[in-house]
């Protein structure tokens, strides 16, 4: 099967354009094209100014600048004889099956044979798209549905009809999986295919329901975001997310397609409030604002909220709801709750999961492509079948019934089960026959959990734990919250060298949590300055520099894998690891001068290290330290791991893994790969600048300060940091040792500790989750 090495997408909306995007970050060029607009001096004006457009959006579509150079931007009139040369065609204009079809014709009069075409559809059932075409058209025709946006959505639905060639569908799954770094759903040819006809179910029933009971929008997000497991945006905050105006399209598209007994029917009207809303601008954020909005008269920035009664703004009014305490592992609780707020989280939940249950196997073969497909596409914690099980499925089946609601036959059939159970150390599902089947990873997909299911770790205390992945290589995993780093941390890290050293060949340090690591545990650090437990600081800070130094010349290769924050202290573990395997949404950064210290774990030194054999900037001690200053001062956090490389956070032979379910297993393979033959690295001696050094970085940031950028502290901060950089007190600085950098950051970060404005910031971060500008 031909390899993807160039790509074509044709439609440069939103979404077309987005695809054409993460086709590039995946390093693949890719030709971007859409009509001639009537009268235009510019014949790609469309496509050229999404590119345009993309290159300023936040959050951004593409993972550097570099990426975009590789988007092409062209017309259907001029240009579309050059999808002779792609590997994959992907359709993503509007939603109109004549449309559509017009183009197929034309594509399938140049393309060559073979070439995978696909379309990003998500209401048209491929059957229809493909109707009167060629057959070696639909041969290699399939829909691929993207979410988005496209770069940062890890969900792939990916439909195939009866003539399909399923080489060549394996060949695009496989590449989306690899290289564009999506989940693979396998879904049916029926309406919307899985997320979007169940994910927009449930907004309607959230929506008609909070108006039935008279629930307000911040009452109604509340209940069904957190304790549910679903992102607090709830249904009203998503709803202004997607956008008003399309709900209605998707609604008619569905109402369309759907049979007249499905439930979604009875869910189908759009209240008054919210044509009306729609008329009046009130499309979401893409708008005048939605549900909720931004009001900035006088000046001012006011949150408010819609009352659904009225359909007039107001401040926005946080909900304490007593019924919230339930949820999570109690969420029977929640729902049993008496009252119009327990009625509405049963009535939305409830139906919602009667729902999920009817779409097996209409939509899906399994459950658990349900459930993939809401956590991926709608980043739910759980899927509905999970959350079922969480229920009880006997529970759920009688409190339907006694509801008078329909109960499927799906839940009847797990009558005194469970969907899904662990047998032997494998997670399995319950499949349509009654039987339960083994959950499969695909072939390169190694997960923390699966080896946690079948072992006990090797060392453990309340913050870290260390795991065995087979081959001689250990796992080093933070278990703390938000996987923040602690004393128990830097003490098992300490005791984890000497074992890998005397029984393993290689470390990896990675977790699956949300972030790889925040930074340092700052509520512990405010806690011991309040009870002036300074010694017991610096005793930390100074353990946390010699395990750190200890693993960046251990005799055997560690290799770091982020994915996600991996911010402070996070960061410092990267930078003493041999190597990093990370992955492609991992943001990265030194951010301690954002709270008033300085990075104090020798990521100063380390950094300092690399610009100056970097070879990207001029000889001499200034021109490094001066990069430095520029992204420690303003505490820089990439935006992408191809941003850490533009940084030097990540090096030029570090490696990015671009499917999250991957990087495990790239990780233990480069850990092994480095153990061959294995050199630990020699202690780097720095060329710094001194004094002279120091006093042009201050003056810089006194420049910053007089033009209102600066705040008094972060000269304070700013001045602290310059000491360091340069060197110290002694001038001229010739060489300086790495632990002399590190008794230099040791030293400031302690200073900078004890001031009462680097205090308040720290304080004002973790009451607010804000920084303080002060």
């Amino acid at each position: 099967m031909q390899p993807i090495r160039k790509a074509t997408v044709i439609g440069a909306g939103v979404m077309g354009a987005g695809i054409a995007a993460q086709f590039a970050n995946a390093g693949i060029p890719v030709t971007l094209l859409d009509i001639v607009p009537e009268g235009a001096a510019d014949r790609n004006a469309l496509a050229a100014g999404a590119i345009a457009k993309m290159l300023k959006t936040e959050p951004a579509p593409f993972m550097s600048a570099r990426a975009a150079k590789l988007v092409t931007p062209g017309n259907i009139e001029d240009h579309l004889s050059q999808i002779a040369d792609s590997d994959w065609i992907v359709e993503a204009v509007v939603e109109r099956l004549d449309v559509k079809q017009s183009l197929y014709r034309k594509i399938d009069a140049v393309r060559r044979p073979g070439t995978a075409v696909s379309s990003n559809t998500s209401t048209i059932p491929l059957k229809l798209l493909t109707q009167g075409l060629s057959e070696s058209f639909a041969r290699d025709f399939l829909i691929t549905h993207f979410f988005n946006p496209p770069r940062y959505m890890r969900l792939l639905e990916i439909v195939t009809g009866p003539s399909t060639d399923a080489a060549l569908a394996q060949n695009v799954a496989q590449f989306a999986d690899r290289a564009l770094g999506k989940s693979v759903v396998w879904c049916k040819d029926s309406p919307g295919f899985i997320a979007n006809r169940l994910g927009v179910y449930w907004l309607q029933v959230g929506v008609i329901e909070a108006m039935d009971l008279g629930l307000t929008v911040e009452e109604a997000d509340a209940v069904i975001g957190r304790p549910m497991g679903i992102p607090k945006t709830g249904v009203f905050g998503l709803i202004d997310l997607v956008g008003l105006d399309l709900m209605p399209h998707i609604n008619a598209s569905l109402a369309k397609s759907l049979p007249a007994a499905d439930a979604f029917h009875a869910a189908n009207r759009t209240p008054p409030l919210i044509s009306k809303m729609i008329a009046d601008g009130y499309t979401g954020r893409k708008g005048k604002g939605g549900f909720y909005r931004l009001n900035r008269a006088g000046g001012g920035k006011v949150k408010e909220a819609i009352d659904l009664v009225s359909g007039s703004h107001r401040p926005e009014r946080k909900s304490e709801l007593p019924e919230r305490r339930f949820g999570g592992q109690d969420l029977r609780g929640l729902l049993e709750s008496p009252g119009r707020i327990g009625r509405y989280a049963w009535r939305v939940l409830g139906q919602t999961l009667a729902y999920a249950a009817t779409l097996v196997p209409e939509a899906a073969d399994t459950v658990d492509a349900i459930d993939e497909a809401m956590r991926l596409g709608y980043n739910w914690q759980w899927g509905p079948f999970e959350l079922i099980d969480r229920l009880g499925a006997d529970w759920l089946a009688d409190k339907l019934s006694k509801d008078g609601l329909a109960v499927p036959a799906l839940l009847r059939a797990a009558a005194g089960k469970t969907f899904y159970r662990l047998q032997g150390g494998r997670r399995q599902y319950l499949g349509n026959d009654g039987a339960y089947h083994d959950l499969v990873r695909p072939d390169g997909v190694l997960m923390l959990e699966d080896v946690k299911r079948v072992s006990q770790p090797v060392l453990r205390n309340g913050s870290a734990a260390v795991w065995d992945l087979g081959d001689g290589v250990l796992c080093f995993e933070f278990t703390s919250k938000s996987n923040s780093l602690d004393d128990q941390i830097i003490g098992l890290l300490g005791k984890t060298i000497p074992l890998v050293q005397q029984k393993y060949q290689a470390l990896v340090i990675y977790n699956e949590g949300r972030n790889f690591s925040v930074g340092a545990n700052l509520g512990l650090a405010l806690f011991a300055a309040n009870i002036a437990a300074w010694g017991e600081i610096e005793k930390l800070i100074g353990a946390g520099q010699q395990v750190y130094k200890a693993l960046k010349y251990a005799p055997f290769p560690v290799v770091a894998a982020p994915a996600g924050m991996a911010l402070g202290g996070g960061c410092e573990i990267l930078l003493h690891s041999d190597a990093v395997q990370a992955h492609a949404e991992s943001y990265i950064g030194l951010v301690e001068c954002g709270v008033g210290v300085v990075p104090g774990w020798g990521g100063c030194k380390e950094m300092l290290g690399r610009w100056q054999t970097s070879g990207l900037l001029p000889r001499g001690p200034m021109p490094a330290t001066g990069k430095v200053f520029e992204t420690v001062s303003t505490a820089t956090v990439s935006k992408s791991a191809a941003d850490a490389r533009e940084l030097l956070y990540l090096r030029p032979n570090d490696r990015i893994t671009m499917n999250r379910y991957r990087l495990l297993a790239d990780a233990k393979a480069l850990a092994l790969e480095l153990a061959e033959n294995y050199v630990a690295p020699k202690p780097v001696d720095l060329k710094l600048p001194g004094p002279s050094g120091k006093l042009a970085l201050t003056m810089a940031a006194e420049s910053f300060h007089r033009r209102g950028i600066a705040t008094d502290h972060d000269v304070v901060v700013a001045d602290a940091l310059a000491e360091v950089l340069c060197g110290g007190a002694t001038d001229p600085v010739d060489v300086v040792t790495e632990d002399a950098v590190l008794a230099l950051e040791r030293a400031a970060f302690m200073r900078l500790l004890k001031t009462d404005a680097t205090l308040a910031r720290i304080e004002h971060l973790l009451a607010t989750g804000k920084p303080l500008r002060n």
